[in-house]
């Protein structure tokens, strides 16, 4: 039997979006609701929000003044406390945009990318470059060719320095000779004190390994060797973000910061993946487009976004239809969105999966009717405290996208502590046995309407909504 139109205005407001407080937004129509919002998304509302070129200026002004002996430890602070203010405004932004969104599928796309990309502040050097990556690297692309878009992340210059290519220098690259030029005539270097002696220099794998494990082709798809992941990176070499704080520090607003310096590339053709690449940027983009077009990059591609929007283990049908619009249209990712809505299993109203904590949080602004007032004590609205931090995820790899990963006893508890906590302040102006028949519909069980029902007050009426079941997955 196909689903009724409310089921559907469930699926489409819980599964596809961020939650809405009725579900009578989502029209006479979900799916095709659903359909409107796909597009570049949105920027982040308001002012101010930090470039690339900020964050690296920031970053490189503390870092010297942290350097300089004779620094004044008021100085260090101020541009210490410049690039806190940095990080708080990406992270609010992030969250803003989620909690004001009316286009909160967008939203949602925009994480789904920014996890699949990930860069991450648990590297120092990162502070105040993850906001920028994401303006500038995702949301422009999430609708467009994923070519367009593993491009942007490849080469910005965040992912440059994430995954340290920005030191990567070809082992015959004029830099590399002018480098064992100097050591050669300085011999006593071999007689300095390590600290004194100038770093080692040579290919550095990492971007180029993530791209292809990561990024395209999958670590399960066998579709590489190491061999092509050395030579990728040779490729990539030349790929820098300028670094230096003598020169980060004194940039101009506008200036180019991130690019190809052909002084640190490795010269000469490289073979990988059955392709002979030129030397120079040409060869990236003919790497970036083979791996955009590669049946491998289509079949992990089509998986994450089935695993993250249906279940943690979709269906092979679903994740065979993705793949192959996303072959038919040569990586139009706006194609492979029409074909996830249109998809069957994409509507089964049984809930699968579970918000993570940043959907939860978010989900229940949205539910009370919350402005963005909530976000200036705490910028990510108390995700941090429910184990997520945002621009923070512990590895290349981004923060996990199955359930189990987000189950644990302690895990549930702060969810409770957070929803009572939330509830405590907004229960009282709202009639929660009315808000979960508007935002659940047919979802709501009649176990979960009898408990908000018999509940002693309204926060205890909206704590039970926040932590039922029906609202909790998705």
């Amino acid at each position: 039997m196909a689903p009724s139109t409310l089921t559907k205005a469930w699926v489409a407001a819980h599964r596809f979006g961020l939650g809405e407080p009725d579900l009578a937004v989502t029209g006479a129509d979900p799916a095709q609701w659903l359909m409107q919002q796909i597009g570049p998304a949105e920027m982040p509302p308001g002012q101010g929000l930090a470039t690339l070129v900020d964050g690296v200026r920031a970053q490189a002004r503390f870092q010297a003044a942290q350097q300089a002996a004779s620094s004044a430890a008021a100085t260090e602070a101020a541009y210490g406390e410049n690039l806190r203010q940095i990080v708080q405004g990406d992270v609010r932004a992030v969250m803003a945009s989620g909690i004001t969104t009316r286009q909160p599928l967008a939203e949602r796309l925009v994480a789904f990318w920014s996890n699949h990309f990930t860069v991450a502040t648990t590297k120092g050097t990162m502070r105040g470059l993850c906001g920028a990556f994401e303006r500038e690297a995702i949301r422009p692309h999430i609708a467009g060719r994923f070519l367009d878009m593993l491009r942007a992340a490849a080469t910005h210059g965040a992912m440059l320095r994430y995954l340290d290519n920005e030191r990567s220098m070809g082992p015959r690259s004029r830099a590399a000779m002018a480098r064992q030029a100097r050591l050669a005539r300085q011999e006593r270097m071999a007689s300095m004190p390590g600290d004194m002696r100038p770093a080692p220099s040579g290919l550095n794998e990492n971007l180029a390994r993530e791209v292809l494990e990561l990024h395209t082709l999958g670590a399960a798809s066998k579709a590489y060797t190491q061999a092509d992941v050395t030579a990728f990176a040779a490729v990539l070499t030349g790929w820098r973000l300028v670094y230096r704080p003598a020169d980060a520090a004194n940039l101009a607003p506008g200036a180019a910061i991130a690019g190809f310096d052909a002084a640190w590339h490795e010269p000469g053709s490289k073979a990988l993946l059955g392709l002979q690449v030129p030397e120079g940027p040409s060869g990236l983009e003919r790497v970036l487009e083979h791996l955009a077009q590669h049946p491998a990059t289509a079949h992990w591609l089509a998986t994450k976004l089935a695993r993250h929007f249906v279940a943690d283990d979709p269906p092979a049908s679903l994740v065979r239809r993705l793949a192959e619009r996303y072959s038919a249209s040569q990586g139009q990712l706006s194609a492979v969105y029409q074909a996830l809505i249109e998809s069957p299993e994409a509507w089964d109203p049984t809930p699968t999966k579970l918000k993570t904590p940043q959907e939860f949080v978010v989900s229940a602004y949205r539910l009370v009717g919350a402005g963005t007032e909530v976000l200036a004590r705490q910028p990510d609205g108390g995700v941090s405290s429910l184990g997520q931090r945002l621009h923070a995820a512990p590895s290349p790899a981004g923060w996990p996208d199955r359930q189990e990963d987000w189950l644990g006893p302690e895990a549930v508890w702060r969810r409770v502590e957070w929803a009572t906590r939330l509830a405590d302040r907004a229960g009282q102006r709202l009639d929660a046995r009315a808000l979960a028949r508007r935002a659940l519909g047919p979802a709501l069980s009649e176990a979960t309407a009898r408990q908000i029902d018999r509940a002693a007050d309204g926060p205890q009426a909206l704590a039970l909504l926040l932590l039922a079941p029906e609202f909790q997955r998705r």
